[in-house]
């Protein structure tokens, strides 16, 4: 066989931790483990009904079956402007400054094509979502890991980032409520970045996935808006900032692939010319449903919220019994632990023996960046009873 010369872009995306973890568990599974998947962010809530009563009823409709180009987008990108003005009190203009995406990962892999030059950096949070590195591999672009640390309540110190990779960066990227670490930014942190991007000609993207899976400290669901903002609330011009929505976690479609970009006009424009050359739209009728999603009824989200919050009080009371002490995270549907001093710089290590002797899989923190070390994110995908009993499983491993 041909010896094929491949792109040296490509190689940093060889090396997985995911996909280690993913053998991991077929060897467990191959031994006869009974497997509790607690490493992937998939929600195992169902969408609601009216939202596949919207994607049923377009199957039957012949006009939904051919190719979708972006003015046939109109009404799902008005949905979501209004479902902007209505969650953040932010103005948006769907024909300038919505874009619909298959997932908001399209999104921030797509972006660096747009923005970077080969050796551009891109200032990336460490630990971060592993599919924002991607893209800038992808653009032959270079990362600037900012350090996220727990005295810092896992938010970046710009001040920190040398001038020499200040003048050669051209994108940012942020996103709160954060996975991994489950934190969360107030407004004025975002108004610093904002500031920040300005005066140093950076664009400021914001990956904002998590933005309803929010915790009241009275135990009941309130308006997210209070406690997590969006970027384009620090920055009501638009001048630098973009913003990336999926409707995955709010309302269970991950599996729909939908999501949008919304924020500067120049960056969706952008964004919309990278996407034209790879893809055409999604179609029409996941769309429908997506509408549905955002302009129907939201007690869908207020269960979701509900349903979380419980197993997130369930699996750390469970975790404090057995002496793993762990913050209560205030969003998000992850756990971040600090290891037990035994395993403290070795997560991988720990996955990986905790997942073939027990059947429990968690996400390895180096997973997620250098500053992940040290932790481990459990994903909260199950019931509260099969929580219970990983915890069980744990505390023996231990």
């Amino acid at each position: 066989m041909t010896n094929m010369q491949f792109a040296s872009r490509i190689q940093p995306l060889k090396s997985n931790v995911f996909a280690d973890m993913d053998r991991a568990k077929a060897i467990a599974l191959a031994a006869g483990r009974d497997l509790i998947d607690l490493s992937l962010g998939s929600s195992d809530l169902p969408a609601e009904a009216h939202v596949l009563e919207a994607i049923a009823k377009s199957l039957y409709d012949p006009s939904t079956h051919g190719y979708l180009l972006f003015n046939g987008t109109r009404e799902f990108r008005q949905a979501a402007a209004d479902w902007y003005a209505q969650k953040f009190g932010v103005t948006v203009d769907p024909e300038t400054e919505v874009l619909p995406l298959i997932g908001s990962q399209e999104g921030t892999a797509h972006l660096p094509l747009a923005l970077l030059n080969p050796g551009d950096f891109a200032l990336l949070l460490d630990p971060g979502y592993p599919s924002h590195a991607g893209g800038v591999y992808l653009a032959s672009g270079q990362i600037y890991p900012m350090p996220l640390q727990a005295e810092n309540d896992f938010l970046p110190v710009f001040t920190d980032i040398p001038t020499s990779v200040l003048a050669q960066s051209r994108m940012m990227v942020l996103s709160y409520p954060h996975n991994p670490t489950a934190a969360i930014a107030p407004l004025s942190f975002f108004k610093e970045a904002v500031a920040f991007c300005q005066q140093h000609n950076i664009a400021l993207v914001h990956d904002f996935p998590y933005v309803d899976l929010v915790f009241a400290g009275n135990g009941d669901w309130e308006k997210p808006s209070s406690l997590v903002p969006s970027i384009l609330q620090a920055d009501l011009d638009k001048s630098v900032s973009i913003e990336f929505f999926t409707l995955s976690k709010s309302y269970n479609m991950g599996g729909f692939r939908i999501g949008y970009a919304i924020g500067n006009a120049q960056l969706i424009q952008a964004l919309r010319q990278i996407k034209a050359a790879v893809d055409f739209n999604q179609y029409r009728g996941i769309l429908h449903g997506a509408i549905a999603a955002l302009s129907g009824p939201q007690t869908g989200v207020q269960t979701a919220v509900a349903t979380f919050r419980q197993r997130r009080d369930t699996f750390i009371d469970a975790l404090h019994r057995i002496g793993w002490y762990v913050p209560t995270p205030k969003a998000t549907m992850y756990i971040w632990a600090k290891l037990p001093p035994h395993w403290h710089q070795n997560s991988i290590e720990f996955c990986t023996q905790l997942v073939k002797q027990t059947g429990v899989a968690a996400s390895p923190g180096a997973g997620f960046g250098k500053s992940g070390e040290g932790y481990v994110r459990f994903a909260l995908v199950h019931e509260p009873s099969i929580l219970e009993t990983a915890v069980e499983r744990i505390a023996e491993f231990l």
